[in-house]
């Protein structure tokens, strides 16, 4: 009878381990075979979501009037559309491309705030063009002197009761003439009044209060004065300045060079 072989807990050996616990008699242990069992996982499909979850029929049901709809597009991306006049299909169809994301022909695009109703919209009137300059003013020869003012009252009744100055532009040529030129200033005035649709009272319309007047003669080459020249002199000629005026001293000035004067040397 073979005598086993003791092992000890702590022997570390591990071929010594193996052998003592098999028997002389016993077959060695062969591993079964193991089969796979796992299942294979299946792909799942994530479900398909329209973009910003926006739909034709979502849309023809809660804007069915082309401002609603170019409205709520302008909240909702900040874009302005011109759909007024397309057909349902063609206009749902640019809105909901909008929506989306998709890039838009110019041609659906629009300028104005949808939300401004124009016939509630106060109207302006245009501001006049500038009368044209005198034809005699460009064979005067070169500017010698100019002179800009505030001093003089608004030709304007209402801005003038206000005391309201306009600016004027005064010029002298090298053959004598003077001319003039009010500059401004444009100011806006409310005419009438209408009661709108929200009860509120507002101007019929806007007109422009505009006194300018383009770069005019008021002294010709040969000294004589117009009409407006006469008043205009008279007017500046009692604004004293010290022993003078303000037309002879700003406005009708002469400059003389004289011969002696030229000189290479300033300081000799």
């Amino acid at each position: 009878m073979t005598k086993k072989k003791e092992t000890s807990p702590w022997d570390t050996d591990v071929d010594s381990i193996v052998d003592s616990s098999l028997d002389e008699t016993t077959s060695p242990v062969v591993p079964a075979e193991t089969k796979d069992t796992t299942k294979p996982r299946k792909e799942t499909k994530k479900p398909v979501v329209e973009d910003a979850g926006f739909d034709m029929e979502g849309l023809m049901t809660d804007f069915p009037t082309a401002p609603e709809l170019e409205r709520f597009v302008y909240d909702q991306t900040g874009i302005v559309l011109n759909l007024k006049g397309r057909s349902n299909k063609l206009k749902y169809q640019v809105a909901l491309d909008c929506l989306n994301g998709v890039d838009i022909d110019p041609q659906f695009m629009g300028s104005e705030n949808p939300y401004v109703n124009k016939a509630e919209l106060v109207p302006v009137d245009n501001v006049k063009e500038v009368p044209a300059r005198s034809e005699e003013i460009n064979r005067a020869g070169p500017e010698v002197n100019v002179f800009d003012t505030n001093l003089f009252p608004h030709p304007d009744p209402e801005l003038k009761a206000q005391g309201q100055n306009c600016q004027v532009r005064f010029a002298k040529y090298a053959n004598g003439m003077i001319t003039y030129e009010i500059l401004g200033p444009i100011t806006k005035r409310a005419i009438g009044e209408r009661i709108n649709k929200y009860g509120q009272t507002v101007p019929e319309k806007y007109t422009w209060i505009d006194p300018r007047t383009g770069e005019q003669v008021i002294v010709r080459g040969d000294g004589t004065l117009t009409p407006l020249g006469s008043k205009i002199r008279g007017f500046m000629r009692r604004q004293r300045m010290n022993n003078s005026n303000m037309w002879d001293v700003w406005v009708d000035r002469d400059f003389v060079v004289r011969d002696e004067f030229v000189t290479d040397n300033p300081w000799a």
